[in-house]
This record gives structure tokens, sequence and C-alpha cells, in this order.
């Protein structure tokens, strides 16, 4: 996640006192506004908890008030000071600074700890209720839906919830994973728009796990959601034998055999990205990327207007960062300490593995690069619990009332409606000529061929090198 304290504003308190607050974003959206006493508390907790040579250097006191000048240099350090803890795997996952956000987040927003309603979705647009306090954090409504849907405690470690944007063309935009600093009742009611929902989705790569969770029966039952509203949409490919077959196994009630031959499919399991920039092979190209099978799959635009396609395996990235800057909105200013409005352009940049002794940086411009940056992330989490002989475990944290009990009003997951039949425009497959690399471009061809395009796997040093979500 990219943290950053873009502004300041001064405000009054209670007394009517004016004070500095510093506007902490996530992901480029307010999360909230504290007081420099209040980060100077937090960090005081985490010396205490963690010692002093684990925590970076906090901006001291000052004795007489602040300049602007002074103020705004304040805003960096203090920026500087939550990137540090963020990025630190002990610090930046720890429940002293996990809850100290979620309690800013709250007090910003105004919104007092009570008894609500919240909306979940599933993939196919079911809607599930569920009774929480608006105080309760991911895991706690994560919970809370699996109790409601009856899914096996020991399952529930296996999906996540995420921050889904509805499209005015029918089409979502995922725009995070629901972390656990924040509260999302608080999360998505502070967006003020309809468009914006929290979806249940599987949280994990590797199709191998779909055994596990296909041996339960609301397991199955969303996979089988999950996998239908892939094809729907466009980001898993079939053409018209498969889709023959799939809708056959649909009509008949074969879900897993169904989930079983999707599988096999391109794309299967991929989150798709809306249209963006990207500067490979050359700077400007226009891109839809997919993250999947332990990779980022590249659809580009060259500027010659043919479209050709590639895939950059994660175990072939040495590392990766993610940065932001401010651009300035018509008559604005670049300034970000002024008042004017700015946007905030984010950008994934990656070192590659081109050949065995040639590293580039690729860079996609997106508004989705910290969502990018946590496929990603999670995809070497998972290949390195996998490697160590692990597996995926569900959260053990519980709330502290204890763990929910299971509600008289459990709710079914409905199967969706039979597939339409196939678009036309989705048939776009790849033929293969020669054995390619796994970074060389590909072109579209309009085959039925629907194998994979996957190429030759490195096994070097450079894998398992991300340097987390935020490398600034």
């Amino acid at each position: 996640m990219h943290f950053s304290i873009p502004e300041t504003e001064v405000r009054s308190d209670e007394n009517g006192s004016s004070y500095v607050a510093y506007n902490i974003h996530v992901n480029g959206v307010l999360h909230c506004r504290v007081r420099y006493s209040q980060l100077l508390g937090l960090h005081e907790q985490i010396k205490k908890e963690y010692g002093n040579n684990v925590v970076p250097a906090f901006p001291p006191k000052k004795i007489f008030t602040l300049t602007p000048p002074e103020v705004d240099q304040r805003r960096e350090q203090l920026e500087k000071y939550m990137q540090a803890v963020r990025q630190d795997p002990i610090l930046g996952s720890s429940e002293v600074f996990n809850s100290f956000l979620r309690k800013a987040q709250q007090e910003t927003q105004q919104i007092p700890t009570e008894e609500v309603q919240l909306e979940i979705y599933l993939s196919n647009g079911q809607k599930v209720k569920v009774n929480i306090l608006t105080s309760d954090q991911t895991e706690d409504v994560l919970e809370a839906v699996a109790s409601k849907l009856d899914l096996p405690d020991e399952l529930v470690g296996y999906f996540s919830l995420f921050l889904v944007q509805e499209r005015g063309d029918g089409g979502c935009t995922y725009v995070r994973k629901l972390q656990e600093f924040e509260l999302p009742y608080v999360s998505i009611t502070s967006l003020h728009s309809p468009d914006y929902h929290i979806v249940l989705r599987k949280s994990y790569w590797d199709t191998a796990y779909d055994n596990d969770v296909m041996d339960d029966r609301v397991g199955l039952n969303l996979l089988y959601a999950q996998a239908v509203s892939d094809i729907e949409r466009g980001w898993i490919l079939v053409n018209k034998e498969q889709h023959r077959q799939l809708k056959s196994l649909q009509e008949k009630g074969s879900k897993k055999e169904f989930i079983r031959l999707a599988q096999t499919l391109k794309y299967y399991g991929y989150i798709k990205f809306d249209p963006c920039i990207t500067d490979f092979p050359e700077k400007g190209c226009h891109v839809i990327v997919g993250a999947g099978n332990n990779e980022l799959n590249f659809h580009v635009k060259l500027p010659s207007e043919q479209m050709k396609e590639g895939s950059f395996k994660v175990t072939r990235m040495r590392c990766w960062r993610v940065t932001s800057s401010q651009v300035p909105v018509a008559n604005g200013t670049a300034n970000p300490s002024s008042s004017s409005k700015c946007d905030v352009k984010l950008e994934l940049a990656f070192e590659y593995l081109m050949s065995k002794d040639r590293l580039q940086w690729v860079t996609i411009t997106s508004p989705q690069a910290i969502m990018m940056s946590i496929c990603l992330q999670s995809m070497v989490d998972e290949l390195m619990v996998k490697k160590s002989g692990g597996s995926i475990k569900k959260m053990q944290k519980k709330r502290l009332n204890g763990s929910f009990q299971r509600s008289d009003s459990q709710q079914a997951v409905k199967s969706p409606p039979l597939l339409d039949s196939p678009d036309p425009s989705r048939e776009q497959v790849v033929k293969l000529s020669t054995k390619l690399s796994s970074v060389s471009l590909r072109g579209l061809s309009s085959s039925n061929s629907a194998s994979d395009i996957s190429g030759n796997d490195f096994h070097g040093n450079y894998a398992f090198e991300g340097i987390g979500d935020d490398d600034l």
C-alpha cells in the first residue's frame, strides 16, 4: 500500500484552538487526519514495543510555532516516517500501527461505534447482508460473511474482501484488497458513492488450492460463481467449442466438472486491470494488464496499431517499486502543499531479467498500480509458503468478544444463470509459430487454439526478490 501525506490543513479543536492536521492518504485517497502529537504518540508506542534500534527517525518537536516552510518540511518528514514504518515487515504489520490507523480513520470520518448492516457482494452479484460494528476491522467482516454463508472456518483464509468500483459500461474495476489497517464500513461509507462495493473473491493464485475449497459445498458454490462471472466479463478466454462444453456442464449442474474445465482455459484465476500505459516495448504504449499464474500478462497496442501479447514471470522480477507524483489539474499547481487540486499519478516499475545477463526496468502507469503490486507480493508470498512446505491458513485473530457464532439465518450461495453465447470479440487467441521466451511479444490471431502461451521459466538467483508494496 502506498502511504503519503500530500497536504496539511489548519483546523480548530473543541476549545477553539487552531492546529495543523496532516492528511494521510492511502493509494491517493484520504484515510485519516492526524495531529503531530498523535503521530508522536504512535512513535513512542512503537519504540516501547520494539525498541529504539528498529524504529525509523521521527521529526523532533519544536519549541516555537512552525512557519509555513517548516510545516511543509515536517509534512515531508512525517510522510517518510509513515512509509518507512509501513515498509518494515514487522512494524508495518504490527497491531500497534494498524490499530492506530483504524482509530484515526474512524475519528476522521466521525462515525460512532454502533451496530450496522453491511452489504457484501459475491462474484455473481448476489448480496450478503451481515450485521457488524462500524469499528469492525477487515478480518472481522470477512468472518461475519463466512459465518452467514456457512463457510467453514478452515476455508476463511482462502478468500478476501476487495473494494470494487462499478463502471458505466457494465464492467468493474478492482480498486484494492481491503487491508488490516482499515474498517470496511468506514472505508465504503466515506467514498459517498453507490458505484463502490465490497466483493468476496478467492485470494490465492495456485489452482491446486481449488481442490481444498471444492471439497466444501459452500466453497464449491463460491468458486463456481466466480468462474462463471469471470467468463461472462471476458476475463477468461473461451472459444465456441469450450463454451458449448461449459454450458452443457452448467445445465447438468456439474459444478466441479465446470471448474475443472475452466481451470484449463486461458486466464483462469486472473484479475484484469483497466487499460493503462506502459513503456514496454516502447514508450506510450496502451496496455491491458492481467495478474495470475505467477505473472503479469500484457496485451499491448503499439503505435502502429498492431496488437501484441507478452508475459512477465514474477520469478524473473528482481524487484519492483510503486511511486506517486502529483499532477496539477486544469488551472492548478503542482505545489503539493498548496490548496489547489492535484491528481495523483501512480506508477509500478519492475526490474526484469530479459535474458541471462540483461536486466531492464518496465513501467506501468495506472491508477491500479498499487493493486498490481499487491498481486505481485501475494504471488511471491504464496510461492515462498509453498516452497517451505506450508499451506494457506485461515486468519487467527478473532473479535475480542469471541468468534462469530453461526446464525440461524444462514444465506445460501445462488447458482448463476446459464452462460450466454460467447461474444465473438472475446475470442482472442494466440498462435505460436516458434518457441519464444517469456518476455517475447506475440501477435494475436483469430485461431481457435486455446493453448497456453507462457514461455520458458527462468530458474536462477533472482527469484522471490520482490521488495514490497511501495518501495519508494
